[in-house]
């Protein structure tokens, strides 16, 4: 046998025997046998016979016999000490290894349009400086409960009266198409001739220009009616409409920044109109204790900032 293993072997077997300690320290904390019994599910007996079995090995006694009650001895007090620092040690092991093994995560719901417009295509500068992080991304009309959904956070596109959290960004709207559209539109007058693009409001009694309200009010624009209209259940799917030249969709911003930057998209009649609404983070209690969540809420204020400078 080689010297390192028989070393390791003559430890091992210096040690009274493994499975004896837990009942041995139940019973010396609460100096009772059958409290122990119930707590580490045997009986009464068989914890005795093991606190026996133990005092057998290490040729000592553990406890003192007394009427109906237990007290330790003073060998009794040194290896309670003992093994009690050995099994605290053993669990912070365990939990640290497996804190290790838990999946690091964040959870985020937002709305289908922030989603697609501006998270996803950022969402890389987070993953890529935190590639350790798991990010799960919810995107609903619905307002999830987030503790319920366990969910992170929540960034919710609200009046902004009525916002709660971190501000993100205000929205602002102005109409937007295609280059090859924007050449025939030199005033607003000339959306009457265009085609609408525009969601399905959930109440279908609603005009199909209730998005585009602020900017009509602004322009004097209330009893604009387009050409022809086209519903969509979701506004990136009338973005797309937009961008392949099929219409003129209401461009809510920033959402649409870059595709405004990079040409896809024009607004032809030049700065947007504020909504009074905007994006705000709210996060759950379970993001409190998470550090990849509060990781993860620092970046998205400052994609935001870098957004708007």
């Amino acid at each position: 046998m080689p010297l390192e293993n028989a070393k390791t072997t003559r430890k091992l077997d210096d040690l009274p025997p493994l499975e004896l300690l837990r009942s041995f320290e139940a019973a010396a904390r609460r100096l009772s046998f059958t409290e122990a019994a119930a707590e580490v599910a045997l009986t009464q007996s068989a914890v005795s016979r093991q606190v026996q079995q133990l005092e057998g090995s290490l040729g000592v006694l553990l406890f003192e016999r007394r009427h109906r009650a237990l007290a330790l001895t003073e060998a009794g007090a040194v290896l309670q000490r003992a093994v009690v620092d050995s099994l605290e040690r053993l669990r912070d092991a365990t939990a640290r290894v497996r804190a290790a093994l838990v999946a690091r995560e964040v959870g985020i719901t937002c709305t289908p349009g922030f989603a697609s417009l501006w998270l996803i295509p950022r969402l890389s500068h987070f993953t890529a400086a935190h590639p350790q992080v798991d990010v799960r991304v919810s995107a609903t009309l619905d307002v999830l409960d987030l503790d319920r959904s366990r969910l992170d956070l929540a960034v919710r596109f609200v009046p902004i009266a009525r916002g709660n959290g971190a501000a993100l960004f205000e929205e602002s709207v102005m109409p937007v198409c295609a280059p090859s559209l924007a050449a025939t539109l030199r005033t607003p007058a000339d959306l009457d001739n265009q085609t609408l693009l525009t969601i399905d409001a959930p109440n279908h009694h609603e005009a199909p220009t209730v998005d585009w309200e602020p900017w009509l009010q602004v322009m004097g624009l209330a009893g604009l009616r387009m050409k022809s209209v086209l519903r969509f259940s979701h506004y990136t799917d009338a973005v797309a409409a937009a961008v392949a030249g099929q219409g003129v969709v209401i461009g809510r911003m920033p959402l649409l920044r870059e595709l405004l930057q990079d040409g896809r998209l024009v607004a032809p009649f030049g700065e947007g109109t504020a909504t009074r609404r905007g994006y705000f983070i709210d996060t759950s209690m379970r993001a409190a204790g998470n550090r990849d969540a509060q990781d993860f809420v620092r970046w998205l204020r400052a994609e935001a900032e870098a957004g708007t400078a």
